[in-house]
């Protein structure tokens, strides 16, 4: 009940029962004397029937007097008391609410300087921001004067990396504050170490220089030169100097000259070239022949026209193969040869060398013993069948008697 309610009651209260009580006792203002002696001196009962009205209406007035005070007022503030309650169990906790709202982040800016040794900025340098978990935020270059700057960057660890052609990459890391407008201190970029990596490798020339050598140790027997064959695969051409020096080797070694004696010596035995005559002095003639036969023949079959041909003089051992590939192949080689382009084509120089060395001849043999131009085929004849047979030799037999082989 609120509080117009109650002092209306109370002013009802108040002034009615006053009133009916003084029309009731025959007073008719406070401080008269009430007829409640003239009640109890004698009257008659009847008269007592307005008193108890009286009575009973003052009763009933205090009666309603409590019941709209008193309880009203406990009333009131139960329900006071529940709507606190209500508002204290529906309103938020405000530990709650602060979780609840998100976090604000404010963010950084970051910047700094690029220059090299000399302190000039470095223009186009790669700047790039990584956070904590090596992501990638951001990433820019240096402008002309080498200053670079980054904004809306997220507080906290992160690491710059710059990287500029013809510096060492460097990498800084730092620690941003909220709102914080960090400068990198001046980054100073060194000139990287160029390394030249510096293969050093023979040249053909070198390459081939050793494999000469350890063919000119290749011997029959450990006896017999064995210089014009090789047994690697991987071979490197030889020069026209290499040539030449390989073709004097092999005539002037001490066993091809004793060959040459023995040539000599069965020639004069079976009385070939007889022009020569018989004696010491015919002996000389038929060495002398024989030995410019075969130097002849092997320095413009081995030499010369090598030189001139781009082709190579030796034999390349097979090894490999069936026996009649390898037999064929053999054969095949005093006709066929590799260039120094190591590709196979006709044995020009060969060939050639034959025929230009019995033309030779016919200058030195007797002239009974002249045939023309038919010595020279003969003679180039019995030299390219002679080089086919020492291939099949070098194919088969030679390989497994031959010392220091490569």
């Amino acid at each position: 009940m609120t509080t117009d309610k109650r002092d209306t009651v109370k002013k009802i209260v108040f002034n009615f029962v006053p009133r009916a009580a003084a029309d009731v006792f025959g007073a008719k203002t406070a401080g008269q004397e009430f007829p409640l002696a003239r009640v109890t001196g004698g009257k008659s009962p009847t008269h007592l029937i307005p008193w108890g009205l009286a009575l009973t209406t003052v009763l009933f007035c205090l009666s309603l007097l409590l019941f709209f005070c008193s309880p009203a007022q406990a009333q009131s503030q139960s329900v006071d008391q529940l709507a606190r309650e209500f508002q204290l169990r529906d309103a938020p906790d405000p530990a709650l609410n602060a979780a609840a709202e998100p976090q604000q982040k404010t963010y950084c800016t970051a910047g700094g300087r690029v220059v090299d040794q000399t302190g000039k900025g470095v223009a186009g340098a790669d700047v790039t921001l990584t956070g904590d978990q090596d992501s990638m935020i951001q990433e820019g270059q240096s402008d002309e004067d080498g200053h670079f700057s980054f904004a809306n960057v997220s507080p906290g660890s992160l690491q710059i990396t710059i990287a500029a052609e013809g510096f060492t990459a460097q990498m800084i890391s730092a620690t941003l504050r909220s709102g914080e407008h960090y400068v990198f201190p001046q980054i100073t970029l060194t000139l990287a170490t160029q390394i030249t990596e510096i293969r050093v490798s023979p040249s053909m020339n070198e390459i081939a220089q050793d494999q000469l050598k350890d063919q000119e140790k290749q011997r029959v027997f450990g006896i017999v030169p064995n210089f014009y064959v090789s047994y690697v695969r991987e071979f490197a051409p030889l020069t026209s100097k290499q040539k030449f020096h390989l073709a004097l080797k092999a005539t002037t070694d001490p066993v091809s000259i004793a060959s040459v004696s023995i040539i000599a010596g069965v020639n004069q035995a079976a009385d070939r070239y007889s022009g020569y005559g018989q004696g010491a002095q015919g002996y000389a003639k038929r060495y002398g022949a024989s030995y410019a036969n075969f130097a002849s023949g092997l320095f413009i079959g081995g030499a010369v026209l090598p030189s001139l041909f781009k082709q190579d003089p030796r034999y390349f051992y097979k090894g490999t193969g069936t026996k009649r590939s390898r037999l064929l192949y053999a054969l095949s080689r005093a006709v066929i040869c590799k260039g120094d382009n190591q590709k196979w084509q006709p044995n020009y120089s060969s060939i050639l060398g034959d025929l230009a060395a019995g033309g030779i001849s016919n200058l030195y043999i007797p002239e009974r013993d002249r045939h023309g131009a038919a010595l020279t085929f003969e003679n180039a004849g019995i030299s390219l069948a002679t080089s086919a047979a020492i291939g099949v030799l070098q194919e088969f037999v030679l390989h497994k008697v031959t010392s220091h082989r490569q």
